[in-house]
């Protein structure tokens, strides 16, 4: 039996090896697939994982879609006996109950992968699909009322059997979807991103040895919880709470302000997370599955305690969550879950909140801590083929420690793009009217919060609008004296006599007719710091690149022209 250690710079080569394979999945599925959701947005995660079903590398892609891939592994291995699982199986999952999911428009596909007869990894990505059916085109629309309405729920099962696809089952997905076309060529992406990976980690296997190989994850494993706890032991011990609160639920617009708390309690080189006293789950789809809410916490708590952490499960064990069930921070079925992220973003902001009071140089100020999706659906008169457009918009990064916040870009725990004007106008019947930065969007203080965008599409042909999106009632916070950021909001045919301002940024099925407007303006983040003691130069640069008007710089800064 072989029991000699390995060394720490075969350690590190291993290590960025395996990351390397999983960059190498990610660009592949983005090159091959259909949609503009994944080839050109980046909607799309890809990791590896030991044979145990524990993260071992993940790409640099999207926080969230680690709690997809999460919990996908360890529901195989829990469901098949390995007798049934052979090399060049496949196995497809979307459900947030059943599957190890957050939302059904996540289709993870999962591979195991063999040397010698046995499973010594697991290759896995997921990718946000336009479509997976149910009410609404697009899947994920904040006001629906039950899982069962968001589209089809896909247990883990087998999508390809010894290497060949089952037909069977891609059909029965198609047929659930309103565009099969392109979710069949996206589909086909993800397999081949796993075969990449599955031939990467053999070529790894070779070259290292069955022994060596576990080893090196192993230890890999080992040195990402040394760096967590050595991180938390730095902090103060205590206890360090915070409340924030999301704006509705899309349903029952009379209950606002639903809290989302966390009291985080440092002790030593342990960190307890305990989200007693959130609301409890709520009718729209922003409720959030535990595996979701896994994943929201290990990106936080990775970004304040040290980023350079490889990813990976060896630093979730000195980490413990409480989040008692039937809450919006661990729903049960038949909870709708398909505008989660939305809570997600905010669950990251109260982690930021409770540690800003331990550690206020780690932490940013409330950032935008939304995901402003806008979905539009119809039928395309050019191709008179239907479609579905998904975006998820930018808002502002909240002001450092050290830094003005950034302007109109995702945060936290999602990392998607934009959509190119180019190519939006190229597929879809829609025209980019207004494309801008919000001004006196971002919060006033020592270093300025980042501002939100204003998209504003002009319908060309009869379409329908769905979306999700918060901070739109509620806004970004600013920190040890940093004034608070300016909220979003949707806005039909603004500066006209028809202007039309929606209730809320959870809807659905809204009409709207060629020459119409939709205007989706996203909230900005907070300051950071007394506005007092912010330079005079940076004030007059903001002036002068009319990131703030000549009234707002009086009125926060006191400034006189």
């Amino acid at each position: 039996m072989q029991t000699r250690s390995i060394d720490p710079i075969t350690i590190e080569v291993m290590g960025n090896a395996l990351l390397s394979i999983a960059e190498e999945m990610s660009v592949t599925l983005v090159r091959t697939s259909y949609s503009t959701n994944i080839k050109e947005r980046k909607d799309s995660s890809t990791a590896i994982f030991n044979e145990k079903g524990e993260t071992i590398a993940q790409a640099a892609a999207i926080p969230v879609h680690l709690g997809s891939m999460l919990g996908i592994c360890k529901e195989i291995l829990g469901k098949y006996s390995l007798v049934d699982i052979h090399p060049g199986d496949m196995f497809i999952a979307n459900d947030p109950y059943n599957g190890g999911g957050t939302h059904l428009p996540d289709i993870t596909i999962a591979q195991p992968v063999f040397k010698d007869g046995k499973i010594h990894a697991f290759v896995a990505n997921i990718a946000h699909h336009s479509d997976i059916g149910g009410r609404v085109a697009g899947s994920s629309s904040g006001d629906c009322t039950s899982i069962f309405q968001e589209g089809l729920r896909i247990p883990p099962i087998k999508i390809c059997e010894k290497g060949k696809i089952k037909q069977d089952i891609l059909d029965m997905i198609l047929l659930n979807c309103r565009t099969p076309r392109e979710r069949l060529g996206d589909l086909w992406a993800q397999i081949a991103s796993n075969r990449i990976g599955e031939k990467r980690i053999q070529e790894v296997i070779n070259k290292y040895g069955e022994f060596m190989f576990k080893e090196g994850m192993a230890a890999f494993l080992n040195y990402s919880e040394k760096k967590i706890r050595d991180g938390i032991s730095k902090i103060p011990d205590g206890s360090y709470e915070f409340t924030d609160y999301l704006d509705d639920d899309g349903i029952e617009l009379e209950k606002t302000n639903l809290p989302i708390k966390v009291t985080v309690t440092v002790q030593h080189d342990n960190i307890l997370l305990d989200f007693t006293g959130s609301c409890n789950q709520v009718k729209g789809g922003i409720n959030v599955v535990k595996t979701a809410l896994y994943a929201t916490v290990y990106y936080a708590l990775k970004a304040i305690i040290d980023p350079d952490i490889p990813s990976n499960a060896g630093y979730y064990r000195a980490i413990k969550v409480v989040a008692p069930e039937g809450t919006i921070v661990n729903a049960v079925p038949p909870a709708a879950v398909g505008g989660r992220t939305d809570t997600c973003q905010r669950i990251v902001d109260v982690i930021f909140g409770a540690l800003a009071k331990a550690v206020p140089n780690q932490v940013v100020a409330g950032c935008n801590s939304a995901v402003t999706t806008v979905l539009f659906s119809g039928v395309d008169p050019r191709n008179n083929n239907f479609f579905v457009y998904p975006e998820s918009l930018g808002g502002g990064l909240g002001a450092r420690p050290y830094k003005d916040g950034m302007d109109g870009v995702h945060v936290h725990v999602t990392n998607s793009s934009n959509l190119p004007i180019e190519c939006l106008e190229m597929e879809y019947p829609i025209k980019i009217d207004r494309f801008e930065l919000i001004q006196d969007s971002g919060g006033a203080g020592e270093y300025r919060g980042g501002l939100g965008i204003r998209r504003d599409y002009k319908i060309l042909a009869p379409l329908e609008f769905a979306s999700h999106a918060d901070r739109q009632k509620n806004a970004p916070w600013g920190l040890l004296g940093g004034l608070p950021g300016k909220t979003g909001k949707f806005v039909i045919n603004p500066g006209t006599e028809n202007e039309r301002i929606l209730p809320s940024g959870k809807v659905s099925e809204i009409k709207l007719n060629p020459g119409d407007i939709l205007s989706a303006q996203t909230p900005g983040s907070g300051g950071y710091g007394d506005p007092s003691d912010r330079v005079k130069e940076k004030i007059v640069k903001d002036l002068l690149n009319e990131k703030n008007s000549k009234s707002e710089v009086q009125k926060s800064y006191g400034f006189e022209l």
